[in-house]
């Protein structure tokens, strides 16, 4: 597909939901595996399923809500991701940085982006919450690859601070406001769906990765490739392999953590809003 063409289908998107939208949100949230419900109800709620926005992909993963639900908190106006596609479902990366560009166009200009992830920092435990300060991709594609969006952002974007130092420190505060600790750390992205052998993670140690998961950083990439700041806060669902004995990583592992957490990750979201 040409750039034109996926301009094409993001301007068609985005047509159809300023007409379902009465306000342009300027936060948007994109609540990872088990996070979906994290927020719960919105004031002045509307939400859309991701099956009726033209060309938008569609979840196939448990724990992904799969809808996009505008409204206000805190009294910022705001839309909220419920889920997301992943590059082990067989998804081309436009099509996985997609809603990440219609929410540009829709008017965000801050991308907050929720996971789940695996410790690999044996100093993390359990339910952290851990705030993001860089990546390394081993997802073998890029969705800057191909023909340019020049009407987005530039050939050769610049991904230093890509994971906005400025947010951190927001959310630094939020976190003190609640009573919650944040920690902070690299985030190694995988291909997946299968979960990473003890090589492999050792092998990342190694490179400086504190974090392991298999989505987060081809959104980054596109959101600031077209300008959004951005902050990444992953929740640590469990011990990535050859970490801790005992660690034997299960996707029911992952969504019984974060449905624990999500109460906590609701509050710290609540005191960041205001903030930003």
């Amino acid at each position: 597909m040409d750039a034109q063409q996926e301009w094409e289908k993001l301007q068609a998107a985005a047509s159809f939901l300023r007409g379902r939208v009465p306000e342009s949100p300027k936060i948007g949230l994109v609540m990872g595996s088990g996070l979906s419900a994290a927020l719960g109800p919105l004031d002045r709620e509307t939400s859309v399923p991701w099956g009726e926005i033209p060309h938008f992909p569609q979840p196939t993963v448990e724990g992904h809500a799969g809808e996009l639900t505008f409204g206000t908190l805190a009294g910022k106006s705001l839309v909220v991701q419920r889920g997301r596609v992943h590059y082990y479902e067989g998804r081309s990366m436009r099509e996985i940085v997609f809603p990440v560009r219609l929410l540009k166009l829709l008017g965000v200009e801050i991308l907050v982006l929720t996971n789940a992830a695996g410790a690999i920092n044996d100093a993390f435990s359990v339910g952290d919450f851990v705030l993001i300060t860089d990546h390394i991709n081993t997802i073998p594609d890029n969705p800057l690859r191909g023909p340019n969006l020049d009407a987005l952002g530039p050939r050769f974007p610049n991904l230093n601070d890509a994971y906005s130092p400025r947010l951190r420190g927001l959310a630094h505060e939020a976190a003190r406001e609640v009573g919650l600790t944040l920690r902070e750390g690299v985030y190694v992205a995988t291909p997946g769906p299968m979960y990473e052998t003890p090589a492999e993670i050792q092998a990342y140690k190694r490179l400086g990765a504190d974090l392991v998961g298999m989505s987060t950083v081809p959104e980054v990439i596109a959101a600031r490739h077209c300008g959004l700041e951005v902050l990444g806060i992953s929740c640590v669902t469990n011990y990535a392999a050859g970490i801790r004995p005992e660690a034997r990583p299960t996707h029911e592992e992952v969504l019984e953590v974060t449905q624990q957490r999500e109460q906590d990750l609701a509050k710290l979201l609540r005191a960041l809003l205001p903030r930003l």
